[in-house]
């Protein structure tokens, strides 16, 4: 079948459903973006995690919709994916090139978040999955635990862990603006 044919074979049903999709990636694209950034600390392979979480929500959405987990199946897609990604990572190749020295923004708001985002890489896995999905899309404990198919005890215990290791990691200052943030 010709793409002609596929176009003008397409029904009212078809385009109100990509339109819906559109509108859902359209809200959460940037805090979906936010999370994936979280969870693996580079820009570029959090909008690759983002862009494989939508695509298998986009082949899945008619049966996602009606059931209306919409957004919890689009984060535990996006959760799998990071774990994938992790779990792969040590078959790439790393370039071992020294880099060109950047000049440091005067931007307070940078430092802090990048500060923020050096002590959630040195989480374990775990813990920076259940800060991200907690703290950054403030999700209840029961959702949490759903998400990454564990407890929600498991959730409170490795939260408290996480949280006191960000402590040794984050001056005192900069602790402080994460607990209000979060």
């Amino acid at each position: 079948m010709t793409r002609q044919q596929q176009k003008q074979k397409r029904t009212p049903m078809g385009e109100r459903r990509d339109r819906e999709f559109t509108e859902f990636v359209l809200t959460r694209q940037s805090r979906l973006l936010g999370a994936a950034y979280l969870l693996c600390g580079n820009l570029h392979a959090a909008e690759d995690l983002v862009q494989t979480a939508l695509i298998k929500l986009y082949v899945a959405w008619p049966r996602v919709q009606r059931s209306g987990t919409e957004d919890a199946y689009v984060r535990r897609i996006l959760v799998n994916a990071s774990i994938d990604s992790s779990r792969r990572a040590w078959h790439r190749e790393r370039s071992t090139a020294d880099l060109p020295d950047i000049a440091e923004p005067p931007d307070h708001g940078v430092e802090d978040r990048d500060e923020l985002v050096t002590a959630l890489a040195l989480l374990a896995p775990r813990q920076r999955r259940i800060v991200v999905l907690r703290y950054w899309l403030d999700l209840p404990i029961e959702e949490v635990a759903a998400d990454l198919q564990i407890t929600a005890s498991t959730v409170k215990s490795q939260s408290a862990k996480a949280l006191q290791n960000l402590r040794t990691h984050l001056s005192d200052s900069r602790y402080a603006l994460l607990t209000e943030e979060c």
